[in-house]
């Protein structure tokens, strides 16, 4: 009888054990999966085209630090915004920015018409945001909303911004067909020899179109104001 005793007793005594380190372990990995669990910063960004006649070129939407800026009133075009504004490319903007977050439009957004992209971060640094696109009916017109400051929006809080135009400085205005890429010139677009005697990024004159003209290839259609769309932010999550 005691050997069975002493028995019956050592095996209560071990599931007991057992059972506590279960719920140890079970504690412990709880945990750890909570600290694992790194916030994302999810923004809907919606850009609206509100020129009569200026088809907009993909998107680029980059998220990155407050010291960091794609560009420069002033200072001349990176080779990422000189082959965006002149062919509406936005490819080697966003390769020099490889590792930040971005997000590409999926296509021409015309007049009147919008498109909507996603973008996200981890990182609470990355909460400046860069939105930019060509004005393809021109020879090197571009748009958008430079390191804007997205830090305060709560979930599903919005914040807008119109779209101010520039011009990259890197092509002179001439305005004829085999210089513009868009639908009104189908010309050659990107020109590697940078023929503006500018060179410096600058608020865009305006168009002078052949009201002006008789060698330009717009109609007084494609002028625009210095406001040719808006940009939307919603933080998602």
């Amino acid at each position: 009888m005691n050997n069975y005793l002493v028995s019956g007793l050592a095996i209560a005594t071990s599931l007991a054990l057992a059972g506590c380190g279960g719920s140890s372990n079970n504690s412990a990995s709880t945990q750890d999966t909570d600290m694992d669990m790194t916030p994302v910063y999810e923004y809907q960004v919606t850009v609206v085209n509100l020129t009569a006649a200026q088809p907009f070129s993909p998107l680029a939407v980059v998220l990155h630090g407050s010291d960091q800026m794609l560009w420069r009133i002033g200072e001349a075009a990176s080779d990422g915004i000189e082959m965006m504004a002149e062919s509406g490319d936005n490819s080697v903007l966003l390769d020099a920015v490889a590792g930040l977050p971005v997000s590409a439009g999926a296509g021409i957004i015309m007049p009147g018409t919008s498109e909507t992209v996603m973008i996200s971060t981890e990182d609470m640094a990355m909460m400046r945001l860069t939105a930019t696109t060509m004005l393809v009916n021109t020879n090197d017109a571009f748009a958008g909303v430079n390191s804007v400051d997205i830090s305060a929006l709560a979930n599903n809080e919005s914040m807008t911004w119109y779209l101010n135009t520039y011009d990259a400085g890197t092509e002179f205005n001439s305005e004829t067909a085999a210089s513009i890429p868009g639908p009104a010139g189908g010309g050659e677009g990107f020109s590697a020899i940078r023929d503006d005697v500018m060179n410096k990024i600058s608020r865009h004159p305006g168009l002078v179109t052949q009201a002006d003209d008789s060698m330009s290839a717009l109609s007084p259609w494609h002028r625009f104001d210095s406001i040719v769309g808006k940009v939307t932010v919603t933080r998602m999550n």
